[in-house]
């Protein structure tokens, strides 16, 4: 009872890291009448990305450590875009570095007993892991969009197609969830949902007042 109390605390105190970034760059973009993509939304990222590493591992959930793994460098990599990975003293960008480097080579190290506890897992049937899966990946490939836009535009941008990416994925993740009967899956991206529609509007509306001629201004 108290491991699971634990477990899931790890697992909401990640989600509210990830709530506190969208939250704070959903208002950001309200006042600013335009999509941002503030400092605080990445320094959160990289908070709640380390949290929501440990919850997956406790939880035996490889849908979890499968999106953690593929988003967290473009955290790091935002952060730099940010000039905030530069302020950081060097101890501290090492342990970040490597962080994941050493929990995969952790993991991959006896390949029986990986593949024993996150793919042939009993209390996750194999066809809900790959459902999952495919929702984490869905989820996670809108930061590898992100990362593609920002590199062209050089500088770190919140497209429009990475809201309708993150509709998609947590729709799949929100699902996968309830079946997992998982409160901190079905908490965190119902918040974010809402989030991610306003967000959308926001964008498209932007993109609507550029093309038209009109300013942010009230």
């Amino acid at each position: 009872m108290k491991d699971s109390v634990l477990i899931f605390g790890i697992g909401f105190l990640a989600q509210i890291f990830f709530s506190a970034r969208t939250l704070f760059q959903w208002i950001k973009s309200e006042k600013a009448r335009e999509v941002v993509s503030p400092a605080s939304y990445w320094i959160l990222s990289v908070a709640g990305s380390w949290l929501f590493f440990i919850y997956g591992w406790l939880r035996d959930d490889f849908a979890i450590l499968l999106g953690q793994f593929i988003s967290y460098y473009i955290y790091l990599w935002n952060l730099g875009w940010k000039g905030i990975w530069q302020r950081f003293i060097w101890p501290l960008k090492l342990v970040l570095l490597l962080t994941p480097v050493v929990a995969t080579v952790f993991v991959l190290k006896d390949n029986a007993a990986f593949l024993d506890r996150f793919i042939f897992n009993d209390e996750v049937p194999f066809a809900l892991l790959v459902f999952g899966s495919a929702g984490q990946v869905i989820f996670t490939f809108r930061f590898i969009y992100q990362w593609i836009c920002s590199v062209k535009r050089k500088e770190s941008v919140l497209p429009l197609g990475f809201w309708i990416i993150s509709l998609a994925g947590s729709s799949v993740i929100i699902a996968y969830g309830i079946f997992r009967l998982d409160p901190v899956l079905i908490l965190g991206q119902s918040f974010g949902f809402v989030a991610y529609l306003r967000n959308m509007i926001i964008g498209i509306h932007s993109m609507t007042d550029k093309k038209t001629g009109h300013t942010n201004e009230a």
